[in-house]
């Protein structure tokens, strides 16, 4: 890159840790700051924190060349033009976000700055953020002549990070002046002209030399709306095919017919119009419960944003019944679980509805063994080895004699089943699939009652009766 940047991203969590290895992947030197010593070590020992695809090879590709781990906030922020600051903004008591960790880190740049800084909010952060950052920073004495305040929101999906950081469909930029503007511009250009695409080795996706991403710029308050006002309208798409399920379901109508030809209508798009048990992860609840705050602080009633948060967690009441009403009582039943993260793709468990629903069916008296292919590890953590609570090595292990097995997340491995292997480990044959993944007549036609959201259940004739186990 003819023109590099150097860049500081604060904290090393999805966010961070993604922006700074794709900063590096487009030819910036970044130095990416945490306050956690292991983790810090851990990085730069060689060890990957998180699962996300393409995130190991781009750290082994650019550890110690186009991207450096360190602890040392002051000297990060004194090395670089561009200060990224990607810590975490958890949900608080009364849903707004909890922006304790921006003040504090805010408060350490103040003291390291010796020269014009851009400072950006990569956080997901409410209207106005970037006004009080700059409050924050003209409290410790900080020149305004010495920094500007950027928003530059993330629109990332967890499993597809990497892809989504270097082919964007939009890159959001909300400066209040021209020059951390041109720096902005600067720092996406290799994105934004299309160089990046030509290089040799370059990641594909969306974006190419002809079609490079784009970049949109706003207002600072414009750009933080943004990204709340998107990520609600998603929640909301969801909720609202999740309702739309429902009602299908009283009329035996196919919620997968009716979302295909709902997502046909170019106004509309098929995208997040797949029912299932809601949203979860670190983004949705919170971005809703944090949009629906900001809308009260500014008298606003924001009902609709009410109305979806309770449609998604009434979602969870209704899988829970289903596995209820499939086999009458729960009390001493065991249950393969297939899914622990929130979404496929990703070992997140934050607010993941699968566990959600696997608590609720311990508590029930139900036992169960979970497999995820990524999740467990985090699982573990919250959801220990226990009697009720087992974790298996494999697919066909966890559906070992239960009762009935659960799809909790959308692993493509779960949409993949050899079907006759399953029939021959469980005890009875029944799935209660929580993500849609198999069609009704199939799953009958395997022998299996068949029960999932939105969709006529098939029941398999011989359900009542237990079957000699073969393996």
């Amino acid at each position: 890159m003819s023109n590099p940047v150097s860049i500081c991203v604060i904290g090393s969590g999805y966010v961070g840790l993604v922006a700074a290895v794709c900063f590096a992947e487009m030819g910036h030197k970044v130095t990416c700051v945490d306050n956690d010593e292991s983790r810090v070590k851990m990085l730069c020992a060689g060890g990957v924190p998180i699962f996300e695809a393409h995130l190991p090879e781009l750290l082994n590709k650019h550890r110690g060349h186009g991207v450096d781990f360190t602890s040392d906030l002051r000297m990060a922020v004194e090395q670089s033009e561009a200060i990224f600051i990607a810590v975490g903004t958890p949900q608080g008591d009364t849903g707004a976000a909890d922006l304790s960790y921006v003040e504090a880190v805010v408060s350490e740049i103040a003291r390291a700055i010796t020269g014009y800084k851009v400072i950006v909010e990569k956080s997901t952060v409410p209207v106005y953020t970037n006004e009080w950052i700059r409050r924050v920073l003209q409290r410790y004495g900080v020149d305004h002549e010495l920094f500007d305040v950027v928003s530059n929101p993330e629109f990332l999906r967890e499993g597809t990070a990497v892809i989504d950081f270097l082919h964007p469909d939009r890159i959001v930029v909300g400066a209040g002046s021209e020059r951390p503007a041109r720096l902005m511009e600067r720092i996406y250009e290799p994105l934004t002209n299309g160089s990046y695409y030509a290089q040799a080795g370059a990641l594909t996706g969306i974006c190419n030399t002809e079609s490079p991403a784009k970049l949109v710029l706003t207002s600072a308050q414009s750009a933080e709306i943004i990204k709340h006002a998107s990520n609600a309208f998603l929640a909301l798409k969801i909720s609202f095919i999740n309702a739309v399920a429902n009602l299908a379901e009283t009329v035996d109508a196919d919620v997968e017919d009716i979302a295909e030809g709902i997502g046909l209508d170019s106004r509309i798009g098929s995208k997040f119009l797949q029912a299932g048990l809601g949203y979860g992860g670190s983004c949705f609840p919170k971005d809703v419960a944090a949009f629906h705050w900001v809308a009260q602080q500014q008298g606003l009633d924001f009902q609709l944003l009410q109305e979806v948060k309770k449609i998604n967690d009434a979602q969870k009441d209704v899988f829970f019944n289903k596995v209820r009403s499939a086999l009458w009582t729960l009390r001493g039943k065991k249950l393969a679980a297939l899914g622990l993260a929130f979404k496929r793709d990703t070992d997140d468990i934050r607010d993941s509805p699968a566990l959600d629903v696997i608590r609720r069916l311990i508590e029930a008296g139900a036992s169960i063994t979970a497999y995820d292919p990524a999740a467990m590890d985090r699982a573990k953590a919250v959801l220990p080895p226990s009697e009720k609570m087992k974790y298996a090595q494999g697919i066909y292990e966890a559906a070992l004699d239960a009762d009935a097995v659960l799809i909790l997340t959308d692993w493509k491995e779960f949409a993949q089943l050899d079907l006759a292997q399953l029939n021959r480990a469980v005890r009875f044959p029944i799935v209660i699939d929580g993500r849609n993944l198999y069609k009704p007549n199939q799953m009958a036609e395997q022998g299996f009652t068949y029960v999932s959201i939105g969709r006529p259940a098939t029941y398999n004739a011989q359900q009542g009766k237990p079957r000699k186990l073969v393996l």
